[in-house]
């Protein structure tokens, strides 16, 4: 059971008495009448043959008041699509998927990048870009939710959980970010948001001083959780990273947007486990490594626009500060684990510090290295400006594929 303790500036709002899942799911059956509201599933063809996904399937048919499902397909040929329709079609939801690398789509984006205004790089951040304008393409809903498809212990609450404060017409959030704790099979997981993400922002605090953006950040319990919630017309001008910086990225331009008042974030699940990346000590171009120079670039990036002037001395000094921070939070982890008869492995905590602390000062070089580097995919409405009828097309090419190989 969750404390009901407000840290930092963004509303928490917890889990404070295990509510029945159907008592959450009659009240946002009755506010579907005045909002709608949509599931966003990011995918890749190979979690449809995982573990997870079938049985997050098996939850989702069970829930009443969504009125769309919208799957962003990956990595799959015309047969693995075909395989998808007859998958995904034991939803009895309304429900389309986008075959991203079918040639209607592949056509689109192809002149999206000769009016340079596609996303350019392949991954999670393109797939719900993709998404999420075929949301506003369809217009079938006004609240709209986003999970991974990688959940080992989903069970459907997470997601009435997740959508009920921007669902609620009572409530006036634009958007809310899921938060649990990452604990399973005997073990503390979520290392990167734990060991960098967290450290990394005190550290900056420390060596840039009072910093509003910073503690907006750390106010957030699980700031790299890839579950989302958030009003439609967020989705106009949002403009999300394409790199392993989609969470940070997606915070960032919530902060830039709105006021903390139409922000939240809600306890959506007592225990949480998916796909585990690889930590990647000697592959900085994959696994946790990547992740992390990502993230790094990402909020040093959003610090530059707020007028900070970063050198490679203040990197070192970052990356010594962060050291020692970490290096502390594993010591206050491995008593946590302690008492609560959890395993940590302080040798390999220390492993993952070392690197993220590495990274820290690797992704400061490629910051200062490449200061026009803009990895953000441009936003809807900029889109729309450069190809008015861009929605229209998205949608019917949708459909058609639906129509030839499903309908």
């Amino acid at each position: 059971m969750a404390d009901f303790h407000q840290n930092g500036i963004v509303t928490t709002l917890h889990n404070l008495v295990e509510r029945p899942v159907e008592e959450l799911e009659q009240e946002l059956l009755g506010f579907s009448k005045k909002r709608p509201m949509a599931l966003i599933l990011p995918s890749l063809f190979s979690e449809l043959e995982g573990e997870a996904l079938p049985h997050i399937i098996s939850h989702l048919q069970q829930v009443p008041y969504l009125s769309q499902i919208v799957i962003g397909l990956d990595r799959a040929d015309l047969e693995q699509y075909k395989y998808a329709l007859k998958f995904f079609g034991e939803l009895p939801q309304h429900h389309r998927i986008l075959w991203n690398e079918g040639p209607r789509l592949q056509a689109l984006h192809a002149e999206l990048e000769e009016l340079g205004v596609a996303p350019r790089e392949l991954g999670k951040g393109r797939n719900v870009w993709y998404c999420m304008g075929y949301v506003l393409a369809s217009g079938k809903a006004e609240s709209v939710a986003l999970h991974d498809c990688d959940i080992l212990t989903y069970e459907r609450d997470l997601l009435a959980r997740l959508i009920y404060p921007v669902a609620n017409p009572q409530f006036n959030y634009e958007f809310c970010k899921g938060f649990y704790a990452r604990v399973a099979d005997g073990k503390i997981n979520g290392r990167v948001s734990r060991l960098l993400v967290t450290p990394l922002l005190r550290a900056l605090k420390s060596i840039l001083g009072p910093n509003e953006y910073l503690d907006f950040m750390d106010s957030f319990r699980y700031p790299l959780a890839g579950e989302f919630s958030f009003r439609r017309d967020v989705l106009n001008d949002i403009r999300i990273p394409s790199d392993w910086g989609l969470e940070i990225g997606v915070l960032s331009e919530m902060h830039r947007n709105y006021s903390h008042n139409r922000l939240c974030q809600a306890d959506i699940a007592r225990t949480y486990d998916h796909k585990h990346q690889d930590l990647s000590m000697h592959n900085d171009q994959g696994g946790l490594s990547k992740m992390s120079i990502d993230i790094t670039k990402a909020l040093f990036r959003k610090l530059a626009t707020q007028g900070h002037t970063f050198s490679t001395e203040m990197f070192r000094s970052i990356k010594a500060t962060y050291f020692r921070i970490a290096l502390d939070f594993i010591e206050t982890y491995s008593n946590d684990a302690l008492m609560n008869g959890l395993k940590l492995d302080i040798h390999n905590e220390e492993k993952a510090v070392e690197m993220f602390a590495q990274n820290i000062m690797k992704a400061g070089q490629s910051f200062l290295d490449n200061p026009m580097e803009t990895p953000f995919i441009p936003s809807w409405n900029r889109v729309v400006s450069a190809m008015p009828d861009v929605l229209e097309r998205l949608a019917a090419a949708v459909e058609e594929d639906y129509a030839e190989f499903g309908g």
